[in-house]
């Protein structure tokens, strides 16, 4: 085994005067040009020595700082790349939110299968990192939004087969670059240190430095070279061994707040960030502090940097220890600070959502729409309890206009809208965490963390909503310090959940890939090819996806060609079905799916056609043509719905069938009448324009650099090349097959919209023949209602109208006839038996109405002071028992007994109950047992 100390060893330490030292407080091992340093640097080995005494030569904003890195790199041959979105899942399906600025380039550029968009290269790519949501104010330093600033360089051995090759360059100018910036800002290199810190992430790993200046963390050089391997030479911090690489990577990133922040020296990272908002936001709320008091702010601001709710679980212990190192009581320390903090966290979190809102995320239940909702409610909050009444949408705007978001009015929108649906969800959670409250008190217990979160990811309650009802009824809560970071961790964080897959029916290892015949003409539908091999098994449980038939325990073949015209099923595009026929026509077999493993085809089929024959391929052309019908039409509905409800309409999945097609879209609210009429009538307009469908292979940054992210609305493909399918302005990779031109659909008919879920609408149509066919569908249906109305076509909705309103007035005078005969029932006639309870009378009665007439003639019984014990035999034996306050008997107890004498059951709340059982020759035995029962149960 070997350690990485000579990693750190360089010939640029050695020219310029640094030494390697070991931190006297915690350990580390740094470097540094100040022979007399004994501490690494970083907190809480060194305090923060910045505030009010800046570390550059001027202040700069974060504009200003941001184009001082990239010009800075730029100059030294470095290309300039674009930022990424903060939604990684538009090009990565391994994660949800860009944490850093190398996911840009991950995985397919560090793993060497593609090139990057420039090599050597600089970015300022803003991340959101969920994880942080908990230090955000507390600590001075945390963002959970932010930009990190990166240079990145791919080098790869010479001949190594990778998509890049050459040396770029390495730590030597990787630390030298480093330093140059800092010495061009002003900064004192005597004060800077490095500290080896190794990194390991994701099978790869590497020695890293952490650049520390005056206190303050600005950089990580991270230098990705090592990979998992259980033989390798190298021992990481995470217990596994590592070896080389021939690829090496050049990992940086700098924190643009924090160097803002260094050249500013302002109180917290805060005021340099967000100067006009926390004017603003501080003076909404009403927080004006003395001289002395800002005085006393700043200097625990100072301290702040020790603090670190990742590493300290009792924040006020640690609040308590900086009260004490400043000689004041902690209570008036925290009077001061938490306010700061919660404005401050607002500050930051309007940030957030301008980040996500903007690049078109919409709150959900799910995914990155979860962890926006979650950011969402928290704000509110927030501003609720520090007492900030502006408009969140208007916070949030703040944030998109100076970040340059285009699409402000949707945000505003989506943010207003959700605050409703959160308003409403209060309402419905807060009947629950009262009924939890009162659960609690009874057990004299604490309501722990797991149900805040449980309360939180089903109802949106928030902890210190939980605590306050809680208190109510002397009811404590446990509400961790990182509550929000285990929500955020529970959905992801950032991370996506990995699929499982189903795995591989077949082993085709050995087996080439099938040339795809059906991208060289979408419309053929025959060809010729050998049988390479052919698999015989048994269908699975669970395994037909397609809408073809087959039954578990069936015997299929699973058919390998050397090239087939078949489509396998992909993309939501159901597979190819037809035949495949012998040469000589002795065989013949039925193909009933397709399938594609590792780039082998397999075709099932009903028989064996035989290894090493000459077949052919006949596709169901009727079949084909549809499918491509829908699978277009599903482009132009998508880039319709854009055009009608915002450009922040993505796909959230896609089913094309012959006789129609769904394509559910990421959407904030439910789609009107009027926007689904829009929507078709734009998809309309692009059929008839009958533009040329084409398609085009491109290189994958390429492909990128010229469309954007959001030609993987259908998924991310893997390798190099991407297919792209061109509709209109409409641009997507896509695998699957089209129509020549737009034209070749004929018609898009809409047929409905539906809310699958929260954030996500469902937009159901039909396209060709099988519009034609839906509509005609509809037609027969108004036709038929107007021969039973006995009206035409077009008086169907009038005469519907009217014949509905007058249903709702008769059932309303049917209620009221029900009530006013189940109060004569109770003043007079035939009152049945009555039972004297000690002061209280029952009524034992035999009533054979329906069950709404029953617990009518009980309510009024309960009106009169009455004890109510009803029985019917209308449908099987029904009992209703209704119990006025005071009265020592339980209805629930009553039914019950009363409904397991007609071979039944029945139950519910003290006061009012109802039941029944099959065996209606027994109601009158059971309610001859009811006054004993009733006395019985009485106070019972």
């Amino acid at each position: 085994m070997s350690d990485l100390e000579e990693e750190y060893r360089l010939d640029y330490f050695a020219e310029h005067g640094f030494q390697r030292r070991e931190c006297v407080s915690c350990g580390d091992h740094f470097w540094t040009r100040d022979g007399g340093r004994e501490t690494c640097g970083e907190p809480p080995c060194e305090q923060y020595s910045f505030i009010d005494e800046p570390g550059f030569a001027e202040e700069l904003t974060l504009e200003e700082m941001r184009e001082a890195f990239l010009s800075f790199f730029e100059e030294r041959g470095h290309g300039r790349i674009d930022p990424y979105p903060v939604a990684a899942n538009r090009w990565r399906d391994d994660v949800l939110l860009t944490q850093a600025s190398i996911y840009d380039f991950q995985p397919h550029v560090t793993s060497g299968r593609s090139p990057p968009p420039a090599n050597p290269l600089a970015v300022s790519q803003p991340c959101i990192r969920m994880q942080d949501i908990d230090n955000v104010g507390k600590t001075g330093r945390h963002t959970m939004a932010f930009e990190m600033m990166g240079h990145h360089a791919f080098n790869a051995e010479e001949g190594a087969g990778y998509a890049y090759e050459g040396e770029i360059y390495w730590k030597e100018e990787c630390v030298e670059y480093c330093v140059g910036l800092l010495e061009e800002l002003g900064a004192d290199i005597e004060e800077v240190t490095f500290i080896e810190d190794p990194w390991v992430g994701g099978g790869n790993a590497g020695p890293a430095f952490e650049v520390i200046y005056r206190g303050l963390e600005l950089a990580t050089l991270v230098f990705m070279q090592f990979e998992q391997d259980p033989d390798g030479d190298y021992e990481m911090k995470d217990g596994n061994t590592y070896s080389r690489m021939d690829r090496r990577v050049i990992d940086t990133g700098y924190g643009l707040e924090r160097w803002t922040w260094m050249s500013q020296g302002t109180p917290t990272v805060y005021e340099a960030v967000y100067p006009e908002m926390l004017d603003f936001l501080r003076e909404n709320a009403g927080l004006d502090y003395s001289a002395d008091e800002e005085a006393l702010v700043n200097d625990a601001a100072r301290l702040s940097g020790q603090l670190d709710i990742d590493d300290v679980d009792d924040v006020e212990a640690a609040r308590g220890e900086i009260a004490d190192e400043l000689g004041v009581d902690v209570g008036e320390l925290r009077g001061l600070v938490e306010p700061l903090e919660q404005v401050y966290a607002i500050a930051d979190h309007s940030r957030t959502l301008a980040y996500m809102l903007g690049d078109g995320i919409v709150p959900s239940n799910v995914g990155t729409g979860y962890l926006a909702r979650m950011v969402l409610r928290r704000t509110k909050r927030l501003a609720d309890t520090v007492g900030v009444d502006a408009p969140l949408d208007e916070l949030v705007d703040m944030q998109a206009e100076r970040l340059g978001y285009e699409n402000r009015d949707t945000v505003r929108d989506v943010v207003r809208t959700e605050l409703e649906k959160y308003r409403e969800t209060l309402e419905r959670g807060t009947r629950r965490v009262e009924s939890l409250a009162e659960e609690y008190a009874r057990q004299g217990g604490t309501i722990p963390t797991e149900e805040l979160v449980e309360l939180y990811d089903s109802h949106g309650i928030q902890p210190e909503m939980v605590a306050e009802i809680a208190a109510d009824h002397g009811v404590d809560v446990d509400v961790p310090d990182d509550f929000y970071s285990q929500v955020a961790g529970r959905h992801g964080g950032g991370e996506a959940e990995a699929d499982a897959g189903a795995g591989e029916a077949v082993d085709v290892s050995d087996l080439p890939e099938t040339d795809q015949l059906y991208y060289e003409d979408q419309e053929r539908t025959s060809f010729e090819a050998v049988v390479l091999d052919v698999f015989e098994r048994e269908v699975e449980s669970g395994e037909d996806e397609d809408d073809s038939e087959v039954d578990v325990g069936e015997t299929v073949y699973d058919v390998v060609l050397d090239q087939t015209m078949f489509y396998p099923e992909g993309g939501g595009q159901p597979a190819d079905h037809g035949t495949l026929a012998t040469q000589d026509g002795d065989v013949t077999v039925d193909v009933t799916d397709v399938q594609v493993e590792e780039g082998v085809i397999l075709h099932r089929c009903d028989g064996d056609p035989g290894k090493g024959e000459f077949v052919r391929g006949q596709v169901d052309g009727d079949r084909r043509r549809r499918l491509m019908q829908h699978h277009t039409a599903t482009h132009i509905v998508g880039h319709a719905a854009r055009q009608v409800l915002g450009e922040h309409i993505r796909q959230a999945g896609a089913q094309k069938h012959t006789d129609s097609a769904r394509l559910d879209v990421e959407h904030y609210r439910s789609v009107s009448r009027e926007e689904v009429e829009a929507i078709e009538r734009v998809a309309n307009e692009v059929v008839r324009e009958n533009t040329a469908v084409t398609q085009e292979w491109l290189e994958r940054n390429e492909a990128e650099e010229r469309y954007g992210f959001d030609i993987y609305q259908g998924g991310i493909p893997a390798g190099e090349e991407v297919r792209l399918i061109s509709v209109d302005a409409d641009t997507q990779a896509c695998g699957g097959t089209h129509v020549s031109r737009t034209g070749d659909i004929g018609a898009i008919k809409l047929l409905g919209t539906e809310r699958v879920q929260d954030g996500v609408v469902r937009l159901t149509y039909a396209a060709g023949e099988a519009a034609i066919e839906a509509t005609q569908e509809t037609e027969n249906a108004l036709y038929e209602a107007a021969e039973v109305l006995d009206v035409s076509p077009a008086e169907v909705p009038g005469t519907a109208r009217r014949f509905f309103e007058e249903w709702k007035e008769r059932g309303k005078r049917i209620e009221q006839l029900k009530e006013d005969l189940a109060d004569a029932r109770a003043s007079g006639g035939d009152a049945g038996e009555e039972v004297d309870l000690g002061g209280t009378t029952a009524v034992v009665q035999r009533l054979d109405g329906d069950m709404d007439e029953l617990r009518a003639t009980a309510n009024a019984l309960v009106e009169e002071g009455t004890v109510a014990v009803l029985g019917s035999a209308v449908d099987g034996a029904q009992f209703v028992v209704a119990v006025p306050d005071g009265v020592g008997v339980d209805a629930g107890e009553v039914v019950g007994e009363l409904a397991a004498r007609v071979g039944g059951g029945g139950g519910g709340p003290p006061d009012f109950a109802q039941g029944g059982g099959p065996d209606a020759d027994a109601l009158e035995e059971a309610l001859g047992e009811a006054p004993d029962i009733l006395k019985r149960k009485l106070n019972a």
